[in-house]
């Protein structure tokens, strides 16, 4: 959506926009439920149904990520959906938010595409598994079999064998590790910390990764002007991991 298009809009100049140009809308202008919801009635369109707006990313989780600029953060859906992420974040795992149909959600990806597997260690594989069925449980039994957990359900129940093992297991979990490594094809491992923030309704999380601190000296720049009229205060540099993929 460009400046000019969203001028001519405000000046009444514009064609009638769409529900996905709506959507965009509501998003740049962090509208909350019933703001959304306002903005779909005056340009003639009935708003998505709250259990059906995922799409639309909570406006005080797109508020903290845009202060994270050098931390890899992330807002997911219930259902491992990426609504958004920054720059750091598409520099470790790509953009996954252009992925479509069932392969928007993580959790279809992990017993789908072998690909999603190989960033994790062989012997953390099992309990990624069981972690990301535990979480579709909490999921299907918040919204309900007919909700959108309980069609991702059946469809992984006939894309893949191996998803009925861990899924009758019962677990249910609404979390992610404190802790992981991720394996790239050239630093190799990554070990990063997990942070997760969820909205009231536990509908969406904002997913923070950072790096544990190293021992060791930190490196230093000169100092800057201020810095010297402080008395000679160096400022430090942040020491990044390499980027990897994240599942």
């Amino acid at each position: 959506m460009s400046p000019d298009y969203y001028t001519r809009l405000e000046q009444r100049r514009g064609p009638q926009p769409g529900e996905h140009m709506l959507a965009s809308i509501a998003r740049a202008l962090r509208l909350a439920g019933d703001e959304r919801t306002c903005l779909y009635r005056i340009a003639g369109h009935n708003a998505p149904a709250s259990l059906s707006a995922s799409a639309h990313v909570a406006p005080a989780l797109l508020r903290v990520l845009d202060r994270l600029d050098d931390t890899r953060a992330l807002v997911l859906t219930e259902l491992g959906e990426t609504l958004v992420q920054n720059r750091m974040a598409t520099a470790l795992s790509g953009d996954a938010s252009r992925c479509t149909g069932p392969a928007r959600s993580a959790i279809y990806r992990w017993f789908t595409d072998p690909a999603e597997r190989l960033v994790y260690p062989d012997a953390d594989r099992d309990r990624r598994s069981r972690a990301r069925v535990a979480n579709l449980r909490a999921a299907h039994g918040l919204r309900g079999p007919r909700s959108r957990a309980g069609d991702l359900v059946r469809t992984l129940q006939k894309a893949s064998e191996e998803f009925a093992e861990p899924w009758e297991r019962h677990e249910v979990a609404q979390r992610f590790e404190d802790h992981k490594t991720l394996i790239h094809s050239e630093p190799g491992a990554i070990e990063l910390d997990c942070q997760a923030l969820f909205t009231e309704d536990q509908s969406q999380t904002l997913l923070v990764l950072t790096a544990p601190p190293r021992p060791g000296p930190r490196p230093v720049t000169a100092p800057d002007s201020a810095a010297r009229r402080r008395g000679g205060a160096f400022t430090r540099l942040r020491t990044l991991p390499c980027p990897a993929r994240q599942a």
